[in-house]
């Protein structure tokens, strides 16, 4: 089992992933988390605004409760993990004001702490959007694993807020303090990307915290190219939808199916509904849904499951979350139903995917990609 006591000198606090998973062996906080609480630990903390970015599981926002901070993320899950931390450890939860990524801050901070997020992009949207928020007096203290800090985030942060002072490295993790200079021009946002969808009139938005955000993906293109026939009224989900062209394009063939875009990214759900609009108005038949994968839904709820799973979840990487999804399928899936699966290779998904179905068998590969067709 993993560590769950977080043990700083600004607070003791209990800490738990989410979802909490039996047998979990990865800690709701790391290094970068211990490093910034540290350094806090030294100096007055403000008693004005203070603002979490990409707060994780809510270790920086459980232990700071106290200070009424805004977290602002992109992801459904951590703000969920942050509620029942706060749970956890008989915090307040009014004492936290969850922000989602497709909202802007409305209040100038003192105090910004920022954990680096696995989509540089992402991160450069977050800081065009929060520059006009700062001002000189502003304190902005970036933390991050050093193997997630590439040297264009330096170059990024001096070229939209201001100088930088980069800590020595402790435990792997690496601080890097950034002064506010508001007379740097603020560049001009490129995001939302939009691309075409080829061979399609669709003009694909991709906000910036969503896969492939310029082009279609290589295991996308392959399961489109394969896409299963669906014929009359079904219902159809896209699970992990990022932007939802799986969906879109299943909408497409089949005007008289009931689809279901689900993703735990705000963004995402954001895109998607986006791209859904440029459907004819009589293929619009759909819903979004935000949260915790098929969490919510009833058993025989669909009879068709498309799904290009993620193998991480924020920068660790590993196949829970795609196990999570392949089990709450096979509940979900009326019987006869099917999951349709692309994914690498090496990641033997078709071995994984025998626990909870009946039958799993290979639709078309390449060599890098498989898709897999599984039955109950």
């Amino acid at each position: 089992m993993s560590e769950t006591r977080l043990i700083t000198s600004v607070a003791e606090i209990e800490l738990r992933r989410y979802p909490v998973r039996k047998q979990e062996l990865l800690r709701a906080w790391d290094a970068a988390d211990e490093y910034l609480l540290h350094k806090l630990s030294q100096q007055n903390l403000p008693q004005q605004q203070t603002l979490i970015v990409n707060d994780s599981f809510g270790a920086l926002a459980v232990a700071l409760h106290q200070l009424s901070p805004v977290v602002w993320s992109d992801s459904w899950l951590a703000h969920q993990a942050l509620r029942e931390n706060l749970r956890r450890n008989a915090c307040d939860p009014e004492s936290v004001r969850i922000l989602p990524s497709t909202h802007t801050p409305d209040e100038s901070p003192a105090l910004v702490l920022l954990k680096v997020p696995k989509s540089l992009a992402f991160f450069e949207d977050q800081l065009i959007r929060l520059k006009p928020l700062l001002t000189q007096h502003s304190r902005v203290l970036v933390g991050g694993m050093v193997k997630t800090m590439p040297s264009s985030l330096w170059k990024m942060l001096e070229r939209i807020i201001g100088p930088t002072e980069t800590s020595l490295a402790q435990k792997k993790a690496r601080l890097i303090e950034v002064s506010v200079d508001p007379k740097l021009p603020l560049p001009e946002n490129p995001y939302p990307k939009r691309w075409s969808l080829e061979g399609t009139a669709f003009e694909i938005i991709n906000q910036s915290n969503v896969f492939s955000r310029e082009h279609l993906d290589i295991g996308t293109r392959l399961l489109l190219q394969h896409l299963p026939q669906t014929e009359g009224r079904r219902e159809i989900i896209d699970l992990g939808c990022g932007n939802g062209v799986l969906g879109l394009m299943a909408a497409q063939q089949n005007p008289e199916a009931k689809l279901y875009f689900v993703d735990e990214s705000y963004m995402a759900i954001a895109s998607t509904r986006a791209n859904t609009q440029q459907l004819d108005a009589s293929l619009q038949c759909a819903e979004f849904h935000l949260g915790n994968g098929l969490a919510e839904f009833d058993k025989d709820a669909a009879g068709l499951i498309l799904c290009n799973p993620p193998f991480h979840q924020s920068h660790a990487i590993g196949a829970s979350v795609a196990l999570s999804m392949f089990e709450q399928s096979a509940r979900v899936l009326c019987d006869g139903g099917e999951l349709w699966v692309v994914g690498n290779r090496h990641l033997d998904y078709h071995f994984k995917l025998r626990r909870w179905f009946n039958s799993v068998d290979v639709v078309a590969s390449n060599k890098k990609f498989v898709i897999l067709r599984a039955i109950l």
